[in-house]
């Protein structure tokens, strides 16, 4: 069976949530990296710059492994930990949230500013749209030119049907087609190849890399 990895989300997502008069602007993005998630961070304080608090947490990583908060003058552990428990309940990574809190007079306590500033996190991901990630096997065939549309037809039908992704198709003596394919997928390709040609076409199996599919 193929390894699944922690998913992210595919672009920015925003979601305002008013508590008691204090409102909660959500900002959640992708962010590949520490330094990714950092300049997301300074990019919305300096757009809301005019906020009491810009609290923010963060997951990178391919296994999830890093991970970081802030309470932004909060008190300790209402805004930065619920956020990023958020995050990791959620099962996501390479992605930073952002929530912005513009005090309406009100003092919400410990147990209000916890609910509020997770469930602005919540309610932000429930609006974007994830990106799965998989970890997938290059197969490659060399084929005649004269066969190449055919076998391209076949590996783009397989692949619809067995999560796996087309690659690159290249020209020389031979054409060369590309499948990237889960792991416990590859023993069926390799019947199907066989038995479009005969016996003739074995499949070259390559590296594994992991691979972002739409969720």
């Amino acid at each position: 069976m193929s390894r699944r990895y922690p998913a992210t989300i595919a672009a920015p997502v925003e979601r305002e949530l008013v508590v008691r008069k204090s409102r909660f602007i959500a900002h959640v993005a992708p962010a590949s990296s520490p330094e990714a998630a950092d300049a997301v961070i300074a990019a919305v304080r300096k757009h809301r710059w005019d906020a009491r608090h810009n609290c923010a947490a963060m997951v990178t990583g391919l296994w999830a492994d890093q991970a970081r908060s802030s309470d932004d003058g909060e008190p300790s552990g209402t805004a930065g930990i619920p956020m990023l428990e958020v995050l990791r309940r959620r099962e996501l990574t390479d992605i930073v949230a952002v929530v912005t809190r513009y005090f309406g007079g009100v003092k919400l306590g410990a147990g209000g500013l916890v609910r509020a500033y997770s469930t602005a996190v919540s309610e932000a991901l429930d609006d974007a749209r994830l990106v799965q990630r998989v970890a997938l096997t290059a197969v490659r065939i060399d084929v005649p030119h004269a066969d190449a549309g055919r076998f391209d037809n076949l590996l783009r039908e397989w692949a619809q049907r067995s999560g796996a992704s087309l690659g690159e198709t290249t020209y020389g003596r031979l054409a060369t087609l590309e499948v990237w394919a889960p792991a416990d997928a590859l023993a069926r390709l390799h019947d199907e190849i066989a038995a479009a040609s005969g016996g003739a076409i074995l499949p070259t199996v390559g590296d594994e890399r992991v691979v972002d599919f739409p969720g």
